[in-house]
């Protein structure tokens, strides 16, 4: 036994590292813990004396003494008086039991994977910065100088709201100023006491499915629509069911017939996410008697809405609902930087309070220093102006790829400029495949999205969301050549 006990540690594979950032006592600490976790050091087993294990790692003994004191300390290990040091003979058997081997995973890392590997939107593909990414912003040289003046002016005065928690709404002086614009802007009937600031849609989204999901809860989704939505809703338990989308948006009727007991809807009404198009006034009545009869809620995910092309911004959904079953989702990042991590919720008076209590649960309260930065563009005018600004460069930059695609890609695909929104949609003639390209696409440096991805139900069209907005006009031939060359591979 004593000559098991020596031949351990002389059989153990140290791997120490005396010029690495970790100290020593913590590399040795973290060794002799990880073969007790994987039991190569089993309960009850004594430790080698901290004289001899110092001698064969040829470190000093103080080094060994403080892991050793480490994992005493933290119950890995117990001494006794005379005799030494003994993995502790109490921990669970085995104690990685639960634990899957490093290749391998657990069957409940597996069913909780299982809704979102399908199809699933890769989203660390979310930082390429090749044309033709999604999600993508610019900003001006102007734009930029403002908006290090309101950053200076916000660090210098540095207010009492930065040293304490503050409310999780937000600021009010910048909910104030969203609520403003939002009544200009987008017709929301709103008060600043509704406004709760979030991260973005997506923390939005998280926490209206937070507050709306007790019991067997049945959400209608657009399909295609956006993946992040569907795959939310399905992480969360809620049975999501694909609605299909005609040329008026989200088809109502259709809803009700194969999903009577839903209880809320997620909609893109100014802009569909992929196909582009607006929902009808007719089903936009439709949808709020809907609601309203079946006392269900309507989530508007009012995405990009700032940049529209063609005439005057369109009234949102939530402006027509008279019975406040309309909870609206906006976001600064796409109107301003992805960077940012700002947007906001406008939230019916019946769910404010369960929703400030998501908020403040989940991530307490919103930097107020972004806040306070925002807060102050904004008043200023210069929020306003940058997306004047913007508009301009982002049509023309939209043209740019139309021209592009139209010279190089007739006949292949059929694209038409869209009204609004950051991105477009290409679609292809029969028999080329998105999913084919998008990969081909990838590996010749441009990044497409294949449409036929975010289909569930629905028969999927072969087409490719192509984003503009964030690659200016004269990236936009050189990168159509690499995908002419992507679909002629």
């Amino acid at each position: 036994m004593k000559e098991r006990r020596r031949s351990w540690a002389n059989l153990y594979a140290w791997q120490l590292s005396r010029s690495g950032d970790a100290p020593l006592f913590r590399q040795i600490y973290q060794q002799l813990r990880s073969a007790i976790l994987s039991q190569d050091l089993r309960p009850g087993t004594k430790l080698p004396s901290t004289r001899q294990l110092a001698a064969q790692l040829k470190v000093s003994r103080s080094a060994v003494v403080s892991a050793y004191e480490q994992l005493l300390a933290e119950g890995y290990a117990s001494g006794k008086v005379g005799s030494g040091s003994y993995v502790s003979s109490d921990l669970p058997e085995p104690v990685e039991g639960n634990s899957p081997k490093r290749g391998k995973r657990s069957a409940a890392a597996a069913r909780l994977d299982a809704p979102l590997s399908k199809d699933f939107l890769d989203v660390t593909a979310q930082d390429e910065e090749r044309p033709f990414n999604l999600g993508r912003t610019l900003v001006d040289a102007r734009t930029t100088a403002l908006w290090r003046k309101s950053s200076a002016r916000v660090f210098r005065l540095l207010g009492q709201d930065h040293f304490g928690y503050s409310d999780p709404r937000g600021l009010p002086s910048l909910r104030k100023v969203i609520c403003e614009y939002l009544r200009a802007a987008r017709a929301v009937r709103c008060e600043p006491e509704q406004i709760v600031v979030t991260a973005g849609t997506q923390h939005a989204i998280d926490l209206v499915i937070r507050v709306l999901h007790q019991g067997d809860l049945q959400a209608w989704i657009e399909d295609p629509g956006y993946a992040l939505t569907r795959h939310a809703l399905i992480a969360a338990g809620v049975k999501a069911r694909a609605i299909p989308v005609d040329a008026s948006g989200i088809d109502v009727a259709a809803g009700i017939k194969s999903a009577p007991k839903a209880r809320a809807v997620f909609v893109t009404p100014s802009h569909q996410f992929p196909t582009g198009v607006v929902l009808s006034m007719a089903r936009r009545l439709e949808l709020l008697n809907w609601a309203r009869e079946a006392k269900a809620w309507i989530v508007e995910d009012d995405y990009a809405s700032e940049f529209r092309y063609g005439g005057r911004a369109l009234a949102s959904l939530q402006g027509l609902d008279e019975g406040e079953r309309v909870i609206y989702v906006g976001t600064l990042n796409k109107a301003l930087f992805p960077g940012l991590r700002l947007g906001y919720a406008v939230v019916p008076s019946a769910l404010l309070k369960p929703f400030i209590t998501a908020r403040y649960l989940t991530d307490r309260q919103p930097s107020s220093l972004a806040q306070a930065v925002v807060a102050d563009f904004i008043e200023e005018g210069h929020f306003a102006a940058h997306l004047r600004r913007m508009r301009l460069q982002y049509k023309d930059q939209r043209d740019a790829l139309v021209a592009a695609l139209r010279e190089r890609l007739d006949g292949d695909i059929t694209v038409d400029p869209p009204d609004q929104g950051m991105h477009l949609v290409a679609h292809l003639r029969r028999g080329l495949k998105d999913v084919a390209i998008e990969r081909a696409g990838r590996e010749r440096g441009v990044i497409v999205r294949a449409m036929s991805k975010l289909y569930v139900d629905a028969s999927p069209r072969s087409a490719l969301l192509m984003g503009f907005s964030g690659y200016p006009r004269q990236m936009m031939p050189p990168a159509v050549e690499r995908l002419v060359k992507a679909m002629r591979s």
